[in-house]
């Protein structure tokens, strides 16, 4: 790692969604990362004050998340923590701009920012749904597609975000909320997918089966 990282001006971070694996990583990074070095991590749904004290540079450090889509959902949400550095927290806000990127600039710690504050509850009513047996993947996806003129609808985006992803975030705020909807899709996901190895468009096989999923056959709306 010494190596790789020993002239880095900005350390990127995408690690799974765990904070104890995310503080492990960081105390391992300062030992090894430049004193000029930008940590910022691509987390989607934890803060970073929960693992800032281990950077070694705590002013230094903050989020930079992107979409998924990087290069057409191109924004780059910056979320500092109290000991951020202003100065730092605008530098990251140019360098999203240098990079392509629409900065979108977070003042307070939110779990979720912006983007997955309005996500993150879509996907888990979908989840609900095909979890407690209401309706299935296709007619939910249906649904929201003729509904809101979409091209994808949340199943084909669970894929996109990967299934190992979905369940680490259900699983990880299922235990912090005691949320037993939360852990009861966490455990669909493992059962049904993860277990099976269908782990999302990585994979080839998610809700869908990829290249060419079933929601952008011609047919599929019909």
């Amino acid at each position: 790692m010494a190596e790789a990282v020993k002239d880095a001006d900005l350390i990127s971070e995408s690690v799974p969604e765990n904070v104890e694996i995310k503080r492990d990583f960081y105390t391992e990074l300062a030992k090894v990362a430049p004193e000029k070095t930008i940590f910022t991590s691509n987390s989607s749904t934890t803060l970073p004050s929960e693992y800032a004290d281990v950077t070694g540079r705590p002013a230094k450090f903050l989020a930079l998340h992107f979409a998924n889509g990087i290069w057409d959902a191109n924004i780059g949400e910056v979320m500092g923590h109290p000991g951020t550095d202003p100065a730092i927290f605008d530098r990251v806000v140019e360098f999203a701009k240098e990079i392509g990127m629409v900065p979108i600039p977070i003042r307070k710690e939110q779990n979720g920012y912006v983007l997955n504050s309005l996500l993150v509850p879509w996907l888990s009513a979908a989840g609900n749904l095909l979890v407690n047996g209401v309706s299935d993947v296709e007619s939910i996806d249906k649904t929201w597609m003729i509904s809101f003129q979409s091209q994808i609808g949340p199943f084909g985006v669970m894929d996109m975000i990967g299934m190992q992803t979905m369940y680490n975030i259900d699983k990880l705020w299922g235990e912090k909320l005691n949320d037993q909807a939360m852990l009861d899709r966490a455990d669909f996901i493992k059962e049904q997918y993860i277990d099976k190895g269908h782990m999302g468009v990585a994979s080839g096989k998610g809700f869908y089966t990829y290249p060419n999923p079933a929601y952008q056959h011609p047919d599929f709306l019909k």
